[in-house]
């Protein structure tokens, strides 16, 4: 851990030197939205190769480069990509960033993601707000030694995701005119796709949509005391009872067509944030 520690340090001095104002809002990007960026003001890009111990992304979609800037006067992290227990990576190499944004002063951290509709009145391009989620990834990066005054040890899980910003994204729809869904997210490890009976357990126990990213960066958000806001661009949507095979070039195409929805999103929560 204090190897660890020592390598949040250092890559947070070096980003530090291209922050021009304190960084109040991290956002964290995956299949679809990840390679825009239009909705920012850039001021600073790094590709996450060239950031001292900043892991790398080897998902197709996900570019890997994370950005500094501003929407509306807000200065805002971003990350065009992020990083997956499937790649390989530890829980603390998936979550690393996040401890880095804490550095960094970050106090509201939005997520979106792609994933896979399990309730069947979702349908395909639907945005998803996440109200709360069920962790099966049978990891956590909390596990080993806490470190005290990054949070506590038995951070509290009961509103994970963040009301406030909840209301602020529903608001943002009627606004757009944009039909949002509300409902909970499932993560699992992956890489490989739900099977017909995983999908009636899944669905069983009370899930919404799944995928295989955000449970490890929105546990250990709360152990930092930093308020989560979680969207997932549903996919497609599963049918046991019928099931059709799901390449990713597919996921990708969907997620890029339902990319402008959450941006719109996006923008109004932190400009209202």
């Amino acid at each position: 851990m204090r190897n660890y520690k020592h390598k949040v340090f250092e890559t947070s001095e070096f980003l530090k030197k291209h922050i021009k104002t304190p960084l109040l809002t991290g956002l964290i990007t995956g299949t679809g939205l990840g390679e825009s960026s239009k909705f920012l003001d850039i001021s600073a890009s790094f590709e996450y190769e060239d950031i001292p111990h900043f892991p790398t992304s080897t998902v197709e979609s996900h570019y890997g480069r994370l950005l500094f800037g501003e929407i509306r006067d807000k200065p805002i992290m971003a990350m065009q990509g992020r990083f997956h227990l499937y790649e390989g990576y530890s829980p603390l190499e998936v979550t690393f960033p996040i401890r880095v944004m804490q550095a960094l002063g970050v106090k509201t951290l939005i997520l979106s993601n792609a994933a896979g509709g399990l309730n069947p009145e979702f349908n395909a391009g639907d945005i998803m707000i996440i109200r709360d989620h069920i962790n099966l990834t049978g990891s956590n990066p909390l596990i080993g030694p806490n470190e005290a005054h990054w949070g506590s040890r038995f951070p509290d899980m009961s509103a994970a995701y963040d009301t406030g910003l909840m209301d602020l994204a529903e608001k943002a729809g009627k606004d757009e005119g944009i039909c949002l869904q509300k409902g909970v997210f499932v993560g699992l490890k992956g890489p490989s796709l739900e099977t017909p009976a995983e999908v009636r357990f899944l669905r069983s126990i009370g899930a919404d949509a799944v995928a295989f990213s955000i449970i490890q960066e929105v546990i250990a958000a709360i152990h930092a005391g930093i308020k989560v806001l979680g969207l997932s661009t549903i996919t497609n949507v599963h049918d046991p009872d019928r099931p059709v095979p799901a390449t990713v070039e597919e996921i990708i195409a969907v997620a890029q067509q339902a990319a402008p929805k959450l941006e719109a999103i996006i923008k109004h929560v932190i400009e209202n944030n």
